[in-house]
Protein backbone atom coordinates (compact mmCIF):
# COMPACT_ATOMS: atom_id res chain seq x y z
CA UNK A 1 0.00 0.00 0.00
CA UNK A 2 1.43 3.36 -0.97
CA UNK A 3 -0.81 6.06 0.47
CA UNK A 4 -2.30 6.85 3.87
CA UNK A 5 -5.81 5.89 2.85
CA UNK A 6 -4.70 2.43 1.82
CA UNK A 7 -2.61 2.05 4.96
CA UNK A 8 -5.65 2.87 7.07
CA UNK A 9 -7.80 0.34 5.23
CA UNK A 10 -5.18 -2.36 5.59
CA UNK A 11 -5.28 -1.83 9.35
CA UNK A 12 -9.05 -2.18 9.41
CA UNK A 13 -9.48 -5.31 7.34
CA UNK A 14 -7.30 -8.26 6.46
CA UNK A 15 -6.68 -9.46 2.92
CA UNK A 16 -8.70 -12.62 3.46
CA UNK A 17 -11.67 -10.68 4.86
CA UNK A 18 -11.58 -8.16 2.02
CA UNK A 19 -11.55 -11.07 -0.44
CA UNK A 20 -14.60 -12.59 1.27
CA UNK A 21 -16.48 -9.27 1.32
CA UNK A 22 -15.60 -8.52 -2.28
CA UNK A 23 -17.00 -11.85 -3.40
CA UNK A 24 -20.14 -11.31 -1.37
CA UNK A 25 -20.74 -7.88 -2.86
CA UNK A 26 -20.17 -9.14 -6.37
CA UNK A 27 -22.72 -11.89 -5.84
CA UNK A 28 -25.45 -9.56 -4.69
CA UNK A 29 -24.76 -9.15 -0.98
CA UNK A 30 -26.36 -6.00 0.40
CA UNK A 31 -24.29 -3.26 1.98
CA UNK A 32 -26.05 -4.01 5.28
CA UNK A 33 -25.00 -7.65 5.13
CA UNK A 34 -21.46 -6.67 4.24
CA UNK A 35 -21.31 -4.31 7.21
CA UNK A 36 -22.63 -7.13 9.39
CA UNK A 37 -19.80 -9.30 8.08
CA UNK A 38 -17.37 -6.57 9.01
CA UNK A 39 -18.85 -6.49 12.47
CA UNK A 40 -18.42 -10.22 12.85
CA UNK A 41 -14.83 -9.79 11.77
CA UNK A 42 -14.27 -7.22 14.51
CA UNK A 43 -13.75 -4.35 12.08
CA UNK A 44 -14.67 -0.81 13.04
CA UNK A 45 -17.78 0.14 11.04
CA UNK A 46 -16.84 3.78 11.15
CA UNK A 47 -13.90 3.10 8.90
CA UNK A 48 -15.71 0.69 6.61
CA UNK A 49 -17.59 3.13 4.41
CA UNK A 50 -14.54 3.76 2.25
CA UNK A 51 -14.72 0.16 1.05
CA UNK A 52 -18.20 0.47 -0.41
CA UNK A 53 -18.02 3.04 -3.19
CA UNK A 54 -18.33 -0.06 -5.37
CA UNK A 55 -17.67 -3.73 -4.95
CA UNK A 56 -14.53 -3.52 -7.01
CA UNK A 57 -13.03 -0.82 -4.84
CA UNK A 58 -11.87 -3.49 -2.40
CA UNK A 59 -9.30 -4.27 -5.08
CA UNK A 60 -8.67 -0.70 -6.16
CA UNK A 61 -5.15 -0.48 -4.74
CA UNK A 62 -2.44 -0.37 -7.37
CA UNK A 63 -0.06 -3.27 -7.48
CA UNK A 64 3.40 -2.28 -6.33
CA UNK A 65 6.52 -4.28 -5.69
CA UNK A 66 7.37 -4.77 -2.03
CA UNK A 67 10.96 -4.32 -3.14
CA UNK A 68 10.44 -0.83 -4.59
CA UNK A 69 13.14 1.46 -3.27
CA UNK A 70 15.24 -1.44 -1.97
CA UNK A 71 16.81 -2.65 -5.18
CA UNK A 72 19.90 -1.46 -6.94
CA UNK A 73 19.63 -0.01 -10.43
CA UNK A 74 21.68 -1.38 -13.29
CA UNK A 75 23.11 -4.66 -14.40
CA UNK A 76 22.31 -7.37 -16.90
CA UNK A 77 21.23 -10.94 -16.24
CA UNK A 78 20.80 -14.09 -18.27
CA UNK A 79 17.83 -16.35 -17.53
CA UNK A 80 17.48 -19.92 -18.79
CA UNK A 81 14.27 -21.92 -18.93
CA UNK A 82 13.76 -25.51 -20.11
CA UNK A 83 11.42 -24.90 -23.00
CA UNK A 84 11.64 -23.18 -26.37
CA UNK A 85 10.64 -23.85 -29.95
CA UNK A 86 9.91 -22.10 -33.21
CA UNK A 87 6.34 -21.79 -31.85
CA UNK A 88 7.51 -19.26 -29.23
CA UNK A 89 5.31 -16.19 -29.45
CA UNK A 90 5.08 -12.58 -28.37
CA UNK A 91 1.28 -12.72 -28.61
CA UNK A 92 -0.10 -13.11 -25.07
CA UNK A 93 -3.27 -14.72 -26.41
CA UNK A 94 -1.25 -17.62 -27.81
CA UNK A 95 1.12 -18.23 -24.90
CA UNK A 96 1.32 -21.97 -24.26
CA UNK A 97 3.94 -22.46 -21.55
CA UNK A 98 5.81 -20.71 -18.77
CA UNK A 99 8.57 -19.52 -21.10
CA UNK A 100 5.99 -17.59 -23.09
CA UNK A 101 4.39 -16.32 -19.88
CA UNK A 102 7.70 -14.96 -18.53
CA UNK A 103 8.47 -13.24 -21.82
CA UNK A 104 5.01 -11.69 -21.99
CA UNK A 105 5.26 -10.33 -18.45
CA UNK A 106 8.52 -8.64 -19.39
CA UNK A 107 6.90 -6.64 -22.19
CA UNK A 108 3.20 -6.25 -21.29
CA UNK A 109 0.87 -5.47 -18.39
CA UNK A 110 -2.63 -6.63 -17.58
CA UNK A 111 -5.58 -4.76 -16.16
CA UNK A 112 -4.87 -6.53 -12.88
CA UNK A 113 -2.07 -8.62 -11.46
CA UNK A 114 -2.17 -11.41 -8.89
CA UNK A 115 -0.36 -11.01 -5.59
CA UNK A 116 1.29 -13.73 -3.52
CA UNK A 117 -2.12 -14.80 -2.16
CA UNK A 118 -3.64 -14.83 -5.67
CA UNK A 119 -5.73 -11.77 -4.82
CA UNK A 120 -6.15 -9.48 -7.87
CA UNK A 121 -4.54 -6.05 -7.51
CA UNK A 122 -4.98 -3.16 -9.89
CA UNK A 123 -2.40 -2.64 -12.64
CA UNK A 124 -3.47 -0.87 -15.86
CA UNK A 125 -6.93 -0.59 -14.31
CA UNK A 126 -7.55 1.81 -11.45
CA UNK A 127 -10.75 0.07 -10.32
CA UNK A 128 -13.36 -2.56 -11.15
CA UNK A 129 -16.97 -1.67 -10.31
CA UNK A 130 -19.98 -4.00 -10.40
CA UNK A 131 -23.25 -4.55 -8.57
CA UNK A 132 -24.22 -7.90 -10.09
CA UNK A 133 -20.97 -9.51 -11.32
CA UNK A 134 -22.40 -9.30 -14.87
CA UNK A 135 -21.92 -5.68 -15.85
CA UNK A 136 -18.47 -4.31 -14.94
CA UNK A 137 -17.09 -0.80 -15.28
CA UNK A 138 -13.31 -0.64 -15.46
CA UNK A 139 -11.54 2.68 -14.99
CA UNK A 140 -8.07 2.87 -16.49
CA UNK A 141 -4.83 4.57 -15.57
CA UNK A 142 -4.14 7.81 -17.44
CA UNK A 143 -0.36 7.94 -17.09
CA UNK A 144 0.64 4.95 -19.21
CA UNK A 145 2.27 4.88 -22.65
CA UNK A 146 3.18 2.03 -24.93
CA UNK A 147 6.78 1.43 -25.80
CA UNK A 148 6.23 3.18 -29.15
CA UNK A 149 5.21 6.30 -27.22
CA UNK A 150 1.48 6.13 -27.90
CA UNK A 151 -0.86 6.57 -24.89
CA UNK A 152 -2.73 3.65 -23.39
CA UNK A 153 -6.52 4.09 -23.79
CA UNK A 154 -9.76 2.16 -23.57
CA UNK A 155 -9.47 1.23 -27.27
CA UNK A 156 -6.48 -0.96 -26.44
CA UNK A 157 -8.45 -2.84 -23.79
CA UNK A 158 -11.45 -3.36 -26.07
CA UNK A 159 -9.24 -4.67 -28.85
CA UNK A 160 -7.17 -6.91 -26.54
CA UNK A 161 -10.18 -8.60 -24.94
CA UNK A 162 -12.35 -8.92 -28.03
CA UNK A 163 -9.64 -10.49 -30.19
CA UNK A 164 -9.70 -13.63 -28.01
CA UNK A 165 -13.17 -14.40 -29.37
CA UNK A 166 -11.97 -14.68 -32.97
CA UNK A 167 -11.67 -18.41 -33.76
CA UNK A 168 -9.04 -17.77 -36.41
CA UNK A 169 -6.75 -16.16 -33.82
CA UNK A 170 -6.24 -19.42 -31.94
CA UNK A 171 -6.34 -17.83 -28.48
CA UNK A 172 -5.59 -20.23 -25.65
CA UNK A 173 -8.24 -18.36 -23.63
CA UNK A 174 -11.05 -18.65 -26.20
CA UNK A 175 -13.33 -20.60 -23.88
CA UNK A 176 -12.89 -17.94 -21.18
CA UNK A 177 -13.43 -15.06 -23.61
CA UNK A 178 -16.74 -16.55 -24.70
CA UNK A 179 -18.07 -15.21 -21.39
CA UNK A 180 -17.58 -11.65 -22.71
CA UNK A 181 -20.94 -10.73 -24.24
CA UNK A 182 -19.77 -7.19 -24.89
CA UNK A 183 -16.64 -5.16 -24.30
CA UNK A 184 -16.92 -1.49 -25.20
CA UNK A 185 -15.30 1.86 -24.49
CA UNK A 186 -17.47 4.37 -22.62
CA UNK A 187 -14.75 7.00 -22.54
CA UNK A 188 -11.05 7.34 -23.31
CA UNK A 189 -10.17 5.80 -19.95
CA UNK A 190 -13.21 3.69 -19.13
CA UNK A 191 -14.41 0.31 -20.38
CA UNK A 192 -17.60 -1.63 -19.82
CA UNK A 193 -17.48 -5.42 -19.81
CA UNK A 194 -20.78 -7.31 -19.90
CA UNK A 195 -20.71 -11.03 -19.21
CA UNK A 196 -23.16 -13.64 -20.39
CA UNK A 197 -23.64 -14.79 -16.81
CA UNK A 198 -22.32 -13.68 -13.40
CA UNK A 199 -18.65 -14.31 -12.67
CA UNK A 200 -17.21 -12.69 -9.56
CA UNK A 201 -13.77 -13.97 -10.54
CA UNK A 202 -13.39 -11.56 -13.47
CA UNK A 203 -10.68 -9.35 -11.87
CA UNK A 204 -8.60 -12.46 -11.14
CA UNK A 205 -9.15 -13.93 -14.60
CA UNK A 206 -7.96 -10.71 -16.24
CA UNK A 207 -4.79 -10.90 -14.15
CA UNK A 208 -3.57 -13.96 -16.05
CA UNK A 209 -1.01 -13.66 -18.84
CA UNK A 210 -3.33 -14.48 -21.74
CA UNK A 211 -5.22 -11.27 -21.03
CA UNK A 212 -2.24 -8.92 -21.03
CA UNK A 213 -2.98 -5.78 -23.02
CA UNK A 214 -1.64 -5.17 -26.52
CA UNK A 215 -1.86 -2.04 -28.66
CA UNK A 216 -5.13 -1.46 -30.52
CA UNK A 217 -4.95 -3.04 -33.97
CA UNK A 218 -1.75 -5.03 -33.40
CA UNK A 219 -1.41 -8.01 -35.74
CA UNK A 220 2.37 -8.20 -36.13
CA UNK A 221 4.01 -9.88 -33.13
CA UNK A 222 7.51 -10.19 -34.54
CA UNK A 223 8.37 -7.62 -31.86
CA UNK A 224 6.48 -6.61 -28.72
CA UNK A 225 4.88 -3.21 -28.19
CA UNK A 226 3.51 -3.24 -24.68
CA UNK A 227 3.41 -1.13 -21.54
CA UNK A 228 5.62 -3.48 -19.51
CA UNK A 229 8.85 -2.97 -17.58
CA UNK A 230 11.12 -3.92 -20.48
CA UNK A 231 11.26 -3.00 -24.15
CA UNK A 232 11.70 -5.88 -26.55
CA UNK A 233 14.81 -5.25 -28.63
CA UNK A 234 15.26 -8.78 -29.96
CA UNK A 235 13.05 -11.83 -30.36
CA UNK A 236 14.11 -14.99 -32.14
CA UNK A 237 11.61 -17.83 -31.62
CA UNK A 238 13.37 -20.87 -30.27
CA UNK A 239 16.57 -18.88 -29.70
CA UNK A 240 16.30 -15.94 -27.32
CA UNK A 241 14.64 -12.68 -26.27
CA UNK A 242 16.36 -9.53 -25.09
CA UNK A 243 14.60 -6.84 -23.13
CA UNK A 244 16.02 -3.46 -22.13
CA UNK A 245 14.65 -1.35 -19.29
CA UNK A 246 11.63 0.73 -20.25
CA UNK A 247 12.54 4.17 -18.95
CA UNK A 248 8.92 5.28 -19.45
CA UNK A 249 7.52 2.52 -17.25
CA UNK A 250 4.58 3.75 -15.21
CA UNK A 251 5.71 2.14 -11.93
CA UNK A 252 8.15 4.54 -10.25
CA UNK A 253 11.59 3.07 -9.63
CA UNK A 254 10.98 -0.12 -11.60
CA UNK A 255 12.47 -2.13 -13.13
CA UNK A 256 15.91 -2.31 -11.56
CA UNK A 257 17.87 -4.15 -14.23
CA UNK A 258 19.18 -2.60 -17.44
CA UNK A 259 18.72 -5.73 -19.52
CA UNK A 260 17.48 -9.32 -19.42
CA UNK A 261 18.47 -12.00 -21.90
CA UNK A 262 15.98 -14.87 -21.79
CA UNK A 263 16.58 -18.17 -23.56
CA UNK A 264 16.30 -21.92 -23.16
CA UNK A 265 18.72 -24.65 -22.13
CA UNK A 266 16.55 -27.74 -22.59
CA UNK A 267 19.03 -30.19 -21.05
CA UNK A 268 18.64 -30.06 -17.27
CA UNK A 269 22.23 -31.03 -16.47
CA UNK A 270 23.54 -28.37 -18.85
CA UNK A 271 21.21 -25.80 -17.30
CA UNK A 272 22.56 -26.55 -13.80
CA UNK A 273 26.14 -26.47 -15.04
CA UNK A 274 25.57 -23.09 -16.69
CA UNK A 275 24.36 -21.66 -13.38
CA UNK A 276 27.24 -23.14 -11.40
CA UNK A 277 29.73 -21.77 -13.95
CA UNK A 278 28.22 -18.28 -13.71
CA UNK A 279 27.11 -18.30 -17.35
CA UNK A 280 23.49 -17.66 -16.34
CA UNK A 281 22.01 -15.97 -13.29
CA UNK A 282 18.60 -17.61 -12.94
CA UNK A 283 17.20 -20.96 -14.07
CA UNK A 284 13.91 -22.84 -13.90
CA UNK A 285 13.13 -25.61 -13.36
CA UNK A 286 15.65 -27.34 -11.15
CA UNK A 287 15.02 -31.05 -10.97
CA UNK A 288 14.90 -32.19 -7.33
CA UNK A 289 17.65 -34.68 -8.18
CA UNK A 290 20.00 -31.73 -8.76
CA UNK A 291 19.28 -29.86 -5.54
CA UNK A 292 22.40 -31.15 -3.78
CA UNK A 293 24.60 -29.67 -6.53
CA UNK A 294 23.23 -26.22 -5.72
CA UNK A 295 23.18 -26.51 -1.94
CA UNK A 296 26.86 -27.40 -1.94
CA UNK A 297 27.86 -24.22 -3.78
CA UNK A 298 27.88 -20.92 -1.83
CA UNK A 299 27.72 -18.87 -5.05
CA UNK A 300 24.22 -20.06 -5.90
CA UNK A 301 20.94 -20.44 -4.05
CA UNK A 302 17.70 -22.40 -4.34
CA UNK A 303 14.13 -21.09 -3.99
CA UNK A 304 11.21 -23.48 -3.50
CA UNK A 305 7.70 -22.42 -4.47
CA UNK A 306 4.79 -24.63 -3.43
CA UNK A 307 2.23 -24.47 -6.20
CA UNK A 308 -1.01 -25.95 -7.42
CA UNK A 309 0.72 -26.96 -10.64
CA UNK A 310 1.13 -30.57 -11.61
CA UNK A 311 2.70 -32.96 -14.08
CA UNK A 312 -0.08 -35.22 -15.30
CA UNK A 313 -0.36 -38.48 -17.18
CA UNK A 314 -2.51 -37.73 -20.24
CA UNK A 315 -4.59 -40.47 -21.87
CA UNK A 316 -6.17 -39.74 -25.24
CA UNK A 317 -7.75 -41.33 -28.29
CA UNK A 318 -7.97 -45.14 -28.10
CA UNK A 319 -6.45 -45.06 -24.60
CA UNK A 320 -8.53 -42.18 -23.31
CA UNK A 321 -11.74 -41.63 -21.34
CA UNK A 322 -14.03 -41.49 -24.38
CA UNK A 323 -12.94 -44.74 -26.04
CA UNK A 324 -11.34 -46.72 -23.21
CA UNK A 325 -12.36 -45.66 -19.68
CA UNK A 326 -11.08 -48.94 -18.22
CA UNK A 327 -7.57 -48.25 -19.44
CA UNK A 328 -7.77 -44.83 -17.78
CA UNK A 329 -8.76 -46.40 -14.46
CA UNK A 330 -6.01 -49.02 -14.79
CA UNK A 331 -3.37 -46.31 -15.17
CA UNK A 332 -4.74 -44.23 -12.30
CA UNK A 333 -4.55 -47.22 -9.96
CA UNK A 334 -1.03 -47.91 -11.21
CA UNK A 335 0.27 -44.52 -10.03
CA UNK A 336 2.21 -45.10 -6.81
CA UNK A 337 1.95 -41.53 -5.57
CA UNK A 338 4.13 -41.88 -2.49
CA UNK A 339 6.89 -43.51 -4.48
CA UNK A 340 6.58 -40.88 -7.21
CA UNK A 341 6.91 -38.12 -4.62
CA UNK A 342 9.93 -39.80 -3.06
CA UNK A 343 11.75 -40.90 -6.21
CA UNK A 344 10.77 -38.40 -8.91
CA UNK A 345 10.54 -35.30 -6.73
CA UNK A 346 12.81 -36.14 -3.75
CA UNK A 347 10.02 -35.32 -1.31
CA UNK A 348 9.16 -31.93 -2.80
CA UNK A 349 5.45 -31.46 -3.49
CA UNK A 350 2.06 -32.60 -2.13
CA UNK A 351 0.24 -35.86 -2.88
CA UNK A 352 -2.67 -35.38 -5.31
CA UNK A 353 -5.77 -37.38 -6.19
CA UNK A 354 -6.40 -37.25 -9.96
CA UNK A 355 -8.22 -33.93 -9.79
CA UNK A 356 -6.64 -30.49 -10.24
CA UNK A 357 -7.74 -28.48 -7.18
CA UNK A 358 -4.89 -28.28 -4.66
CA UNK A 359 -5.39 -28.52 -0.87
CA UNK A 360 -4.44 -24.84 -0.54
CA UNK A 361 -7.46 -23.84 -2.65
CA UNK A 362 -10.56 -22.87 -0.67
CA UNK A 363 -12.69 -25.06 -2.94
CA UNK A 364 -10.61 -28.19 -2.38
CA UNK A 365 -12.86 -31.17 -1.60
CA UNK A 366 -11.22 -32.94 1.34
CA UNK A 367 -13.97 -35.55 1.44
CA UNK A 368 -12.89 -37.24 -1.79
CA UNK A 369 -11.32 -40.61 -0.87
CA UNK A 370 -7.67 -40.81 -1.82
CA UNK A 371 -7.03 -43.19 -4.72
CA UNK A 372 -4.32 -45.60 -3.64
CA UNK A 373 -1.75 -47.60 -5.55
CA UNK A 374 -3.60 -50.86 -6.27
CA UNK A 375 -2.03 -53.25 -8.81
CA UNK A 376 -4.93 -55.71 -8.50
CA UNK A 377 -7.52 -53.10 -9.47
CA UNK A 378 -5.18 -51.89 -12.20
CA UNK A 379 -4.90 -55.43 -13.57
CA UNK A 380 -8.69 -55.89 -13.48
CA UNK A 381 -9.33 -52.73 -15.49
CA UNK A 382 -6.40 -53.41 -17.82
CA UNK A 383 -7.89 -56.78 -18.76
CA UNK A 384 -11.29 -55.16 -19.35
CA UNK A 385 -9.62 -52.54 -21.55
CA UNK A 386 -8.24 -55.17 -23.93
CA UNK A 387 -4.72 -53.74 -23.70
CA UNK A 388 -3.06 -56.60 -21.79
CA UNK A 389 0.09 -57.80 -23.50
CA UNK A 390 0.22 -54.98 -26.03
CA UNK A 391 3.27 -52.75 -26.27
CA UNK A 392 2.12 -49.17 -25.73
CA UNK A 393 4.33 -46.11 -26.39
CA UNK A 394 4.58 -43.69 -23.46
CA UNK A 395 5.99 -40.29 -24.49
CA UNK A 396 7.93 -38.38 -21.81
CA UNK A 397 10.32 -35.45 -21.71
CA UNK A 398 12.28 -33.28 -19.32
CA UNK A 399 9.97 -30.47 -20.46
CA UNK A 400 7.23 -32.02 -18.28
CA UNK A 401 9.12 -31.97 -14.99
CA UNK A 402 9.36 -35.42 -13.41
CA UNK A 403 7.65 -37.21 -16.29
CA UNK A 404 10.67 -39.39 -17.15
CA UNK A 405 10.84 -40.73 -13.61
CA UNK A 406 7.08 -41.23 -13.47
CA UNK A 407 7.22 -43.09 -16.78
CA UNK A 408 9.93 -45.44 -15.50
CA UNK A 409 7.99 -46.16 -12.29
CA UNK A 410 4.85 -46.85 -14.32
CA UNK A 411 6.83 -49.13 -16.61
CA UNK A 412 8.07 -51.21 -13.67
CA UNK A 413 4.63 -51.39 -12.06
CA UNK A 414 3.06 -52.26 -15.39
CA UNK A 415 5.32 -55.26 -15.82
CA UNK A 416 3.69 -56.80 -12.75
CA UNK A 417 0.22 -56.78 -14.35
CA UNK A 418 0.97 -57.59 -17.98
CA UNK A 419 1.27 -54.02 -19.24
CA UNK A 420 4.15 -53.27 -21.60
CA UNK A 421 5.00 -49.57 -21.65
CA UNK A 422 7.59 -48.52 -24.24
CA UNK A 423 9.03 -45.21 -23.02
CA UNK A 424 9.71 -42.75 -25.82
CA UNK A 425 11.99 -40.02 -24.51
CA UNK A 426 11.70 -36.88 -26.62
CA UNK A 427 13.67 -33.62 -26.38
CA UNK A 428 12.42 -30.77 -24.22
CA UNK A 429 13.03 -28.41 -27.13
CA UNK A 430 9.76 -28.25 -29.04
CA UNK A 431 7.94 -30.68 -26.75
CA UNK A 432 4.89 -28.48 -26.18
CA UNK A 433 4.35 -27.73 -29.85
CA UNK A 434 5.23 -31.15 -31.29
CA UNK A 435 4.23 -33.73 -28.66
CA UNK A 436 1.89 -32.39 -25.99
CA UNK A 437 -1.66 -33.64 -26.61
CA UNK A 438 -0.49 -35.37 -29.81
CA UNK A 439 0.00 -38.94 -28.50
CA UNK A 440 -2.43 -41.44 -26.95
CA UNK A 441 -0.23 -41.69 -23.85
CA UNK A 442 1.99 -38.86 -22.69
CA UNK A 443 2.45 -36.13 -20.13
CA UNK A 444 1.35 -32.56 -19.55
CA UNK A 445 2.53 -29.90 -17.15
CA UNK A 446 -0.16 -27.52 -15.93
CA UNK A 447 0.70 -24.41 -13.97
CA UNK A 448 -1.31 -22.95 -11.12
CA UNK A 449 -4.40 -20.95 -12.05
CA UNK A 450 -5.80 -18.30 -9.68
CA UNK A 451 -9.35 -19.65 -9.55
CA UNK A 452 -11.03 -23.03 -9.71
CA UNK A 453 -13.25 -21.76 -12.50
CA UNK A 454 -10.29 -20.78 -14.66
CA UNK A 455 -8.51 -24.10 -14.15
CA UNK A 456 -11.61 -26.12 -14.95
CA UNK A 457 -12.55 -23.89 -17.90
CA UNK A 458 -9.13 -24.05 -19.56
CA UNK A 459 -8.36 -27.75 -19.11
CA UNK A 460 -11.59 -29.69 -18.52
CA UNK A 461 -14.49 -27.94 -20.20
CA UNK A 462 -15.58 -30.03 -23.19
CA UNK A 463 -14.66 -27.49 -25.87
CA UNK A 464 -11.51 -26.08 -24.23
CA UNK A 465 -8.53 -25.99 -26.59
CA UNK A 466 -6.28 -27.32 -23.81
CA UNK A 467 -8.64 -30.12 -22.71
CA UNK A 468 -5.71 -32.51 -22.61
CA UNK A 469 -7.50 -35.85 -22.78
CA UNK A 470 -10.43 -34.75 -24.94
CA UNK A 471 -12.80 -35.63 -22.07
CA UNK A 472 -16.37 -34.46 -22.59
CA UNK A 473 -18.91 -34.47 -19.78
CA UNK A 474 -22.21 -32.61 -20.05
CA UNK A 475 -22.85 -32.70 -16.30
CA UNK A 476 -19.42 -31.18 -15.65
CA UNK A 477 -20.03 -28.39 -18.17
CA UNK A 478 -23.40 -27.57 -16.60
CA UNK A 479 -21.92 -27.44 -13.10
CA UNK A 480 -19.09 -25.21 -14.30
CA UNK A 481 -21.49 -22.67 -15.75
CA UNK A 482 -23.81 -22.77 -12.73
CA UNK A 483 -20.98 -22.33 -10.20
CA UNK A 484 -19.85 -19.05 -11.76
CA UNK A 485 -23.16 -17.37 -10.99
CA UNK A 486 -24.04 -19.12 -7.74
CA UNK A 487 -24.50 -16.53 -4.98
CA UNK A 488 -24.73 -19.08 -2.14
CA UNK A 489 -21.15 -19.85 -1.17
CA UNK A 490 -22.00 -23.24 0.34
CA UNK A 491 -23.76 -24.30 -2.87
CA UNK A 492 -20.88 -23.05 -4.98
CA UNK A 493 -18.41 -25.04 -2.90
CA UNK A 494 -20.54 -28.17 -3.33
CA UNK A 495 -20.61 -27.66 -7.09
CA UNK A 496 -16.83 -27.49 -7.22
CA UNK A 497 -16.68 -30.59 -5.05
CA UNK A 498 -18.95 -32.43 -7.49
CA UNK A 499 -16.72 -31.35 -10.37
CA UNK A 500 -13.64 -32.70 -8.60
CA UNK A 501 -15.41 -36.04 -8.14
CA UNK A 502 -16.30 -36.18 -11.85
CA UNK A 503 -12.73 -35.49 -12.94
CA UNK A 504 -11.37 -37.96 -10.37
CA UNK A 505 -13.68 -40.76 -11.49
CA UNK A 506 -14.07 -40.14 -15.21
CA UNK A 507 -11.45 -37.66 -16.46
CA UNK A 508 -8.64 -38.82 -18.71
CA UNK A 509 -5.68 -37.59 -16.69
CA UNK A 510 -3.79 -38.96 -13.71
CA UNK A 511 -2.39 -36.40 -11.25
CA UNK A 512 0.03 -37.97 -8.77
CA UNK A 513 1.06 -34.80 -6.93
CA UNK A 514 1.06 -31.01 -6.84
CA UNK A 515 4.57 -29.87 -7.59
CA UNK A 516 6.94 -27.50 -5.94
CA UNK A 517 8.75 -25.29 -8.42
CA UNK A 518 12.48 -24.95 -7.82
CA UNK A 519 14.47 -21.97 -9.07
CA UNK A 520 18.25 -21.83 -8.99
CA UNK A 521 19.90 -18.44 -8.98
CA UNK A 522 23.09 -16.51 -8.54
CA UNK A 523 23.40 -15.65 -4.84
CA UNK A 524 23.88 -12.00 -5.86
CA UNK A 525 20.46 -11.91 -7.52
CA UNK A 526 18.03 -10.38 -5.03
CA UNK A 527 14.31 -9.66 -4.89
CA UNK A 528 13.11 -13.17 -5.67
CA UNK A 529 10.25 -14.54 -3.57
CA UNK A 530 7.88 -17.50 -3.97
CA UNK A 531 4.61 -16.95 -5.79
CA UNK A 532 1.92 -19.67 -5.89
CA UNK A 533 1.36 -19.28 -9.64
CA UNK A 534 4.68 -21.00 -10.21
CA UNK A 535 8.40 -20.57 -10.53
CA UNK A 536 10.24 -17.39 -11.48
CA UNK A 537 7.91 -15.46 -9.16
CA UNK A 538 4.81 -16.66 -10.92
CA UNK A 539 6.47 -15.76 -14.26
CA UNK A 540 6.72 -12.12 -13.09
CA UNK A 541 10.33 -11.95 -11.89
CA UNK A 542 11.54 -9.39 -14.44
CA UNK A 543 10.50 -6.15 -12.78
CA UNK A 544 11.30 -7.23 -9.22
CA UNK A 545 14.87 -8.55 -9.21
CA UNK A 546 18.21 -6.81 -9.00
CA UNK A 547 21.91 -7.59 -8.74
CA UNK A 548 23.69 -6.94 -5.46
CA UNK A 549 27.19 -6.65 -6.85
Amino acid sequence: MTDNKNKTESQLISGSESQRIFEGLNRGMSRRDALRMLGLAGVAVAGASSLFGSAGQVFASTSTSTDTGKGKRGGRIKVASATSSTADTLDPAKGANYTDYCRHNMFYNGLTTLDEKLVPRMALAESFDTSDAISWTVKLRKDVVFQDGKPFTSADVVYSLNRHKLPELGSKALTIAKQFSEVKAVGPNEVQIILGSPNADLPAILGTTHFLIVRDGTTDFSIANGTGPFKCVEFQPGVRSIGKRNDSYWKPGLPYLDEIEFFSIPDEAARISALLAGDVDLINPVNPRSVSRLLDNPKVALMETKTGGYTDLVMRDELGPVQNPDFVLAMKHLLDRKQINRVAYRGYGTIANDQPIAPSNRYYFAGLPQREFDPEKAKFHLQKSGMTGRSIPLVASEAATGSLDIAQLLQLSGQQIGLKLDIKRVPADGYWSSHWMKHPLGFGNVGTRPTADLLFSLFFQSDASMNESGWKNEQFDQLLLAARGETDEAKRKQMYADMQVLVHEHGGIGIPQFNSSLDGHNAKLKGLSPHPLGGLMGYMFAEHVWLDA
